[in-house]
This record gives C-alpha cells, structure tokens and sequence, in this order.
C-alpha cells in the first residue's frame, strides 16, 4: 500500500511538473507587452559579462543574454545605433556618424525606425528618446512622429532626465536611451584600463537606477527590459575595424516571457532587437529591407525565426567574409 501511495504522489508530482512547463511553454509571447525598454551603453561591447557589473547581473539573473552579438561590419555608433533602431543592414542605410550627425541626411527618410513603425500602428502611445549623444535624435528618430527627444548631455544628467521623465507619469511604449562615458574612456585609455572598468561600473550603476525607477512605477510588469551596446573597444582603445573586441557586443532581455537564463542562439546580431522590441509590442515591419529577427532560446515560444538574407544579399556574404577574417585573428588590420 504504501508503494502504491508513493507511486501515486510521484505521478502526481510528475504531472504538476509538465503542467507547469507546458504552461511556461504554451504562453504566447507575441504582444504581450505594452512597454520596450532599451538601454544603450555606448563602446560597452562585451565587458557586461565583468564580475563587476553586479546591477546588469542582478537584473538579467532570471532573464536571457547573449555576449556574442555581433555588431554591423561598421563598428562605430552611427551604423550601430542605427541598425539597432530600423532592423536594416549598414549596406542598406549607409549611416556613418558624420550622417546622422547631419539633420538633412536623416536616415529615416529610407528606413523607419521602431518608433517610427510603432506610431503607425498605436497612434496614440508615447515614444521617447533621452541620449547623451544628440545624433540618434537628431539623424535616427524621426521628428514627425510626436516622440519626445531630449538631448541631455552627460550620463549622470541624462539618467536624471530619464527619472524625471518616468516621475512625471509617463509610460511610453517604446523608450530608448543611450550612455556615452563608456566610449569616451575606451577612446581615452583603451577597454584594458582602469578609466575603462571605472565608466564601466558607473554605467552599471546608472543601468541599476532606470531599472530600479521603472520598475518602482510598476512599467516591468508588462515591459521588455533590454540593455545592449554598439560596439566594443580594442585593448589599447578605439574602433571601427573587425576584432573580436570591437566587433562582437552583448543583447540582453528581460521580460515575463523571456526564458530564464537563456542564451539565445548563435545568429544574433544588434540589429535584432528591433526585431525583438516589435514582436513584444505585437508589431511587424512591412520594410523589405528588414534582415533583423527574434533569436531562438529567447521567448518561450519562439524556436529562431529565419533571417531574410535575401532581402540583403550583400550584407549576408560581407557578413559573413568579416565573421571569418575576425575570427581567424583579423591579420591585415594594420596594414589598411
């Protein structure tokens, strides 16, 4: 008898178990957020992983990461940021920082942006952009849309701009932010230094106080969280070629369908979390150009949608020429 009633409860506790997965699993994840969150730290590439990043671990603990994204064959901000915000390849877009520092080169006059596609579809939610570097909002984010923009200037103003924003009352359904400090020490000193680690862990830090204000106001709960960076910085400072430094960056999301611990899978690139950011809001890009995608081992019920290299052929073979020569140790740099 008492065999019997062991039998019974395993099976029991067996069931509750699948049940519980097949709940975790079954979830639709498509649309089911009102609020995208994205917190760019600029030439942060993969140093998120340090030990000392205690804020990005403690938040990204229970949610999904990937530290080898890997960045536009461009690695410098104006194709990244870019390319983050439209989906679209640097050989579509074209934009250098000189372009989208340049108010009559916009580049959203080709490609929209998330925010742009977000406004189409949800005429009535609020937008913002609050950056230290005023490019992305002045040659990225559309002016017509009725976003709110604000240049703020240094990191610790722009964090302070962001929790204003966010005490005011405001719940926009897609925010962006971005930190420059972190680029501005790997240009100074190089990724190998101890300015480099120091803006490092002053960008945790402020990473720490945007999540903690949203998530005081109660906007996690139906918001996706993502932090990420543009590019990294080589040891000795600097970027825009092709080493696994500067070229190879970190995406990483946190969200009530977002699987714990997750990894996501080896085709990552920055460009997917505009990808991401519309399928959290239930949102598609109708843009041909469009090559981004939602990572597998990301979302619940998301197995890796396909990437569209069709739609790009050219940046599908430079692509993948650049993913060879800087994983074969990029042996010409110095010469060109």
């Amino acid at each position: 008898m008492k065999k019997i009633t062991a039998l019974l409860l395993t099976l029991a506790l067996l069931t509750a178990v699948c049940l519980t997965a097949g709940a975790a699993t079954d979830e639709k994840t498509y649309g089911a957020y009102k609020h995208v969150f994205i917190i760019g730290v600029d030439g942060a590439g993969t140093y998120f992983e340090k030990d000392y990043m205690q804020n990005f671990h403690r938040i990204f603990a229970d949610g999904a990461v990937k530290y080898g994204a890997r960045t536009e064959t461009k690695t410098d901000s104006g194709p990244n940021w870019t390319s983050i915000l439209t989906g679209v390849s640097y050989f579509k877009h074209g934009a250098e920082n000189g372009v989208v520092c340049l108010e009559q080169e916009r580049v959203f006059k080709r490609y929209p942006t998330i925010f742009k596609i977000t406004r189409d579809a949800m005429p009535g939610a609020e937008l913002a952009s609050i950056c230290n570097w005023g490019a992305i909002n002045m040659g990225i984010v559309e002016d017509d849309i009725g976003a709110t923009k604000i240049n703020a200037g240094p990191d610790d103003a722009t964090v302070e701009a962001i929790v204003n924003y966010f005490n005011e009352g405001h719940a926009p359904a897609v925010f962006f932010t971005q930190l420059d400090e972190v680029d501005a020490a790997g240009h100074g000193y190089g990724s190998s230094s101890k300015e480099y680690e120091n803006a490092m862990k002053e960008a945790d830090r402020r990473i720490g106080e945007i999540y903690d204000c949203l998530e005081a106001k109660g906007l996690l709960e139906d918001g996706l969280f993502i932090v990420t960076a543009d590019h990294g910085h080589k040891e000795t400072g600097g970027h825009g070629r092709f080493s696994k430094l500067e070229s190879y960056s970190t995406v990483a999301v946190k969200g009530k369908t977002v699987i714990p611990g997750g990894k996501m899978d080896d085709d990552v690139k920055l460009r997917d979390i505009a990808a991401i950011s519309l399928y959290a809001l239930g949102l598609e890009s109708t843009e041909w150009n469009f090559t981004a995608r939602v990572p597998g081992n990301l979302f619940y019920d998301v197995q890796g949608q396909a990437r569209p290299y069709y739609r790009d052929i050219i940046d599908f073979i430079c692509g993948n020429i650049m993913w060879i020569y800087t994983n074969l140790g990029h042996p010409f740099d110095e010469y060109f």
